[in-house]
């Protein structure tokens, strides 16, 4: 079986609080885009195989496609193995889910591979052993993500709306960004109930020109690159530019798809990462 596992940006990320295990509490407008990798899953006689087309990629248990394969079969008592393939196009360590999307897909596939019937609900806890990000993957499309990622209430889908992705050569570690991060620091939380609004209302210009994404206060301090890839996007035509997630891509939405494209081919010249895409 094969499914495309979709990455995602996100339009609004506010830190609302901290658990006392350390995890910090979020309220966060996820979006799916049309960016995504394919993950084929087959049936083998025992163990687990993963393989990538990148090079770069684990293909052992420190993939979390390989970890949602191990906790899946261990659930629900799962003896036959599986062979997994990753055809990788989502960028790594890149704030868009793209480990997160794979495990995600691989719960999914799983699922109905073996005829498990598992619920959606079922999926999320088990993925959220893996990842916060994990719950959101498997329900997808436009929503709120709530606590530390895993209560979810879906929004109006915001879908079809002109994205391009910059994602320079270097990569961010989720974990020391918000290691980093001082909720005490913050002068002004992102809009969220009011950008809700606006996307139920289809209003892209309000939804793009107040986004707001409070990891940037890491991320952007450390790596003064994103200042200057969200002003040239900006000076491109641009609505508005953030960062997704951690980081460290840099996402801007357009009105207009000859600006998109102009942007897109100017950005290509400097980073190897670039995208040109739509929500779904």
């Amino acid at each position: 079986m094969k499914i495309k596992a979709y990455g995602k940006v996100n339009i609004s990320l506010d830190v609302v609080g901290k658990r006392e295990d350390g995890y910090h509490l979020l309220s966060m407008i996820m979006q799916n885009i049309d960016l995504y990798d394919e993950i084929e899953v087959e049936k083998q006689k025992y163990g687990i195989t993963l393989e990538c087309n990148k090079s770069y990629v684990p293909v052992d248990n420190r993939n979390l496609a390989y970890k949602a394969a191990e906790i899946f079969k261990e659930r629900y008592d799962i003896v036959d193995g599986v062979k997994i393939n990753i055809e990788k196009n989502i960028p790594v360590s890149a704030g868009l889910a793209g480990g997160s999307t794979d495990a995600a897909a691989v719960l999914k596939v799983m699922n109905e591979l073996f005829n498990v019937n598992a619920t959606e609900v079922e999926l999320m806890e088990l993925g959220l052993r893996l990842g916060a990000d994990i719950p959101y993957c498997i329900h997808g499309g436009t929503a709120l993500c709530e606590g530390i990622g895993e209560i979810i209430t879906p929004i109006k889908s915001f879908k079809d709306k002109i994205i391009v992705l910059v994602k320079p050569a270097f990569g961010v570690s989720t974990k020391e960004v918000y290691k980093n991060f001082n909720l005490e620091k913050v002068k002004q939380h992102p809009k969220t109930a009011e950008i809700i609004n606006a996307i139920e209302n289809d209003n892209l210009n309000f939804v793009a020109s107040n986004m707001k994404n409070l990891l940037e206060n890491v991320t952007l301090r450390k790596h003064k690159i994103l200042i200057k890839i969200k002003e040239e996007m900006n000076a491109c035509g641009a609505i508005n530019s953030m960062m997704s997630g951690s980081g460290p891509t840099v996402f801007a939405f357009f009105d207009d798809m000859l600006k998109a494209q102009k942007c897109f081919e100017k950005m290509k010249k400097k980073y190897s990462d670039v995208f040109i895409t739509r929500t779904i």
